[in-house]
């Protein structure tokens, strides 16, 4: 089951795979379709819409989990659990998606 917090591959019908972070909660993910991840890239964003993930979280190199690009996508195109970022780090997502929503 995907939870808050995880790295996973999604894969799309006709597109690349991509590591996403799942930034919606526990209790939608169980009763929606469709969840909220920010996509993963190799270029490091030293912002406060980003969150750096690395070997720590499951990625093999260090990059980037980007709020600026949020999408909602089906669950079942998440396909292989990467990793997740440490209990320690789940308020990183709170704190970019507040610098997003600029609150």
């Amino acid at each position: 089951m995907v939870a808050h917090g995880e790295i996973w591959l999604l894969q799309p019908p006709n597109g690349k795979s991509r590591p996403v972070l799942v930034v919606t909660r526990n209790e939608a993910i169980i009763v929606l379709h469709d969840i909220v991840v920010a996509p993963i890239t190799s270029t490091i964003r030293r912002i406060p819409t980003a969150i750096t993930v690395g070997p720590d979280a499951g990625i093999d190199h260090e990059s980037s989990a980007t709020f600026d690009a949020l999408a909602a996508v089906p669950k079942s195109l998440l396909t292989v659990r990467l990793g997740a970022l440490g209990a320690n780090r789940r308020n990183e997502i709170c704190s970019a998606l507040a610098a997003l929503a600029d609150c």
